[in-house]
């Protein structure tokens, strides 16, 4: 059976999270990413997207994104945590943003410790372009945190760019993965230290499941079976081929099933 998809907010990073909840609907998604800005969003507006979710009958697979910084955690951070878990996200994405991974890991573990109170997970994610670069960075984090709520996240754009393969990701613990990212893209071709360029690619260059090079089949054979798959598809050239929102979602429904059902029956 394919595996349950979700759309990521990133598809659709130009609308307002309740279009991006319509869209999933109706474009066939049973779950839906939220981009949460936590000074933004006033009680009334926590109300609204819990309704709007149970209204189309989505789940919220994540809220992002968190960047975790050395210190004690702001506020508008713990309070991501908690609007996340007001509105039944199951997972909050954090990145790393400070040079100093030690302190990274100390907020990391933070996360966790309030993601335990509130029954969320804390889904770190590795980028060349972030502070937590690799995966055995990822790794050392996750496991330093010692945490149920503590978690990774797997992008098979930023596993590949990072020189990892899927047999990498089969070699962690089922428990840290509660979902993954999903997505193709065209060969490298940028170096590994060219920040400001890997992150225009990952913000407008992803591809179509299939379209790219990426070793789909093999990561998602890597991976726990029936992990819930967040549809990462940041495209420009989606954006600028589907404007409306709805068929924009609709056109990354259709291939990603398409792609997942032709591997179930294969």
């Amino acid at each position: 059976m394919p595996n349950p998809i979700a759309l990521a907010s990133g598809v659709l990073p130009e609308f307002d999270v309740e279009v991006t909840i319509d869209s999933a609907a109706r474009a066939g998604f049973g779950s839906v990413g939220l981009w949460i800005e936590p000074d933004k969003w006033t009680p009334r507006k926590v109300t609204a997207v819990r309704s709007a979710l149970r209204a189309h009958g989505l789940s919220a697979i994540d809220a992002e994104v968190v960047r975790l910084v050395a210190g004690p955690l702001p506020p508008a951070q713990r309070r991501m945590v908690e609007i996340a878990a007001e509105v039944g996200a199951a997972n909050v994405l954090v990145v790393g943003q400070d040079p100093d991974l030690p302190g990274v890991a100390d907020a990391f573990a933070q996360m966790c410790a309030l993601g335990e109170t509130c029954g969320v997970r804390i889904a770190l994610e590795f980028m060349l372009f972030s502070s937590v670069r690799t995966l055995d960075d990822a790794i050392a984090i996750v496991r330093g945190a010692g945490s149920p709520a503590a978690a990774l996240l797997i992008d098979p754009l930023h596993l590949d760019r990072a020189g990892y393969a899927p047999g990498d990701v089969a070699a962690l613990p089922g428990e840290w993965l509660p979902y993954a990212q999903f997505c193709d893209a065209p060969a490298a071709r940028l170096d590994r230290d060219d920040h400001v360029g890997l992150l225009a690619e990952a913000r407008d260059d992803r591809a179509l499941p299939g379209e790219g090079v990426l070793p789909l089949r093999a990561l998602l054979g890597a991976l726990p079976p029936d992990i819930p798959l967040s549809i990462e598809l940041r495209s420009k050239e989606l954006r600028d081929a589907f404007p409306d929102p709805v068929e924009r979602a609709a056109a990354v429904e259709r291939a990603t099933s398409r792609f997942l059902g032709a591997g179930a029956m294969a």
